[in-house]
């Protein structure tokens, strides 16, 4: 096809919450069972910030909420976001296929099946269970996930890492985010991005996607290369 002479895309990475399911939802009904523990309320709004950010780092945006920052020490820091993790970990042990999201394993299979890498690149340290319970692992050429990174989005590491896992140099990767750090780590990894879910927060990225029912390897490479 003249696509596939003309493509500048031939990797495709994933960030996983609210990209390929939405896990977003138990990570803030996790979050906000720990603030009414600590004795506050974190609403859906304030959940917004924690998108796409390291558990160490959303526990903080938790903590300031309720005006505790500066309240415990190290130690019981990692405790909270233990017991966060635990709740969380209750919740993604029962999902089943049927959560990944609407068209997205038909457009994974799309993309693998014109020759481009699928990378997942995510900062959850989850990823694998969520990937194994869902069914979707083989989907995907590399995995790289919290686990293996040091520095939380919008810093580029994740990206790089998982360019790096099927050798695909940054300039013919894209990434499929839903959060605004996403999209700037993308752009700090000299990456194009696919800004999924329409937020106005993702007007940075090179695309905007609603959603992936319809959507195809090749309007994607129709739209940017």
């Amino acid at each position: 096809m003249i696509f596939e002479n003309l493509r500048m895309t031939d990797c495709c990475i994933f960030d996983l919450d609210g990209v390929i399911v939405d896990t977003a939802r138990y990570h803030y009904l996790a979050w906000a069972a720990l603030a009414r523990e600590l004795g506050f309320e974190f609403t859906p709004a304030q959940g917004e910030a924690t998108k796409g950010v390291s558990r160490m780092d959303s526990l903080e945006i938790v903590l300031r909420a309720g005006g505790l920052e500066n309240r415990f020490s190290g130690a019981e820091k990692e405790r909270f976001a233990a017991e966060k993790n635990a709740r969380y970990l209750d919740y993604v042990s029962q999902m089943t296929p049927s959560e990944v999201l609407p068209g997205v394993a038909t457009f994974l299979r799309d993309v693998r099946s014109h020759g481009a890498r699928v990378v997942l690149g995510s900062a959850s340290k989850n990823a694998g269970t969520i990937l194994d319970r869902c069914g979707i692992r083989a989907l995907f050429d590399a995995v790289v996930d919290g686990t293996q990174v040091a520095r939380a989005k919008p810093d580029p590491e994740v990206f790089l890492k998982g360019a790096a896992a099927v050798g695909a140099d940054p300039s013919v990767c894209v990434v499929f985010e839903d959060a605004a750090a996403g999209v700037e780590a993308a752009a700090r990894a000299g990456m194009r991005s696919v800004g999924v879910g329409g937020s106005p927060l993702l007007a940075r990225a090179t695309m905007q996607l609603m959603a992936f029912e319809g959507f195809t390897f090749e309007k994607l490479i129709a739209a940017i290369g």
